[in-house]
């Protein structure tokens, strides 16, 4: 078939077939390609989309690159049920099968070390947000009947906002040791920004785990057990996914030219 290959992951052969029904990325089912022993997982993606230049514009494009991450992470979380992938990064395009197969010969023995490490393990993610804070703009509820009374009420203000913010950090600093102490390996990523992310309260950790599918239960129930420790604070936990955090993977978009 013509097109450009878009990679979404390299893995071991799979222990049982994709779904049947499995679209990815331009609505094309994904193929594996075999090499030395190694699966790529591939969709066929027209040029006019996918090569460098209409890509890089399309990246900007918020609309269509949402598009394109849901499908890209579709193809992921299928492979996450039956295997264990290397995810690549989105955008990852070769000209044709021949540039996917040089691209796995260069990197074989490095695909081979992390496959190898993340065999039968998935990532959790768990983030801890301020659900309630004094009020944003730190006026009292309740009118001052002098300046001395507005000053007592602005100073419980500031108290009850710094002791809410230490109750915050001290809780996610514990959380936080428990579960990688529950886990294989972590990773703390920077707290979401709020305005960006859409999702209400303040983030104050954002952390990936990475555990073993057997001990995934034990962790959930970890996980669940901390959630209303703290008023005030919302603990989320995501996954299970395939471990993006702790695959090491930067391969970008490929040799379209």
């Amino acid at each position: 078939m013509t097109g450009l290959r878009y990679v979404y992951a390299v893995c071991h052969p799979l222990g049982a077939p994709l779904q049947a029904e499995l679209t990815g990325v331009a609505g094309d089912p994904p193929r594996l390609l075999t090499h030395h022993g190694l699966i790529a997982v591939v969709s066929h993606v027209p040029e006019r989309d996918f090569a460098e230049q209409p890509l890089r514009a399309h990246l900007e494009d918020l609309d269509w690159l949402t598009e394109t991450a849901r499908a890209h992470q579709g193809v992921i979380d299928a492979l996450t049920v039956v295997t264990t992938p290397l995810p690549l990064r989105l955008g990852t395009v070769f000209r044709d099968d021949s540039g996917v197969r040089v691209m796995m010969e260069a990197r074989e023995d490095d695909f081979r070390r992390t496959l190898d490490r993340l065999e039968g393990r998935v990532e959790w993610g768990v983030k801890v947000y301020v659900e309630t804070e004094p009020e944003e703009t730190g006026e009292p509820e309740e009118k001052a009947a002098s300046g001395r009374d507005y000053l007592l009420q602005r100073r419980r203000y500031v108290r009850a906002h710094e002791d809410l913010w230490q109750q915050a950090e001290e809780f996610a600093s514990r959380l936080h040791a428990v579960l990688s102490s529950h886990a294989e390996d972590s990773r703390l990523h920077a707290p979401q920004n709020a305005a960006l992310s859409g999702i209400s309260g303040q983030n104050v950790l954002n952390a990936a785990y990475l555990v073993s599918r057997h001990e995934s239960e034990e962790f959930v129930e970890l996980v669940d057990r901390t959630k209303d420790d703290v008023p005030g604070l919302r603990v989320e936990l995501t996954g299970p996914w395939a471990a993006y955090s702790f695959a090491g993977e930067e391969t970008g978009a490929g040799d379209t030219t």
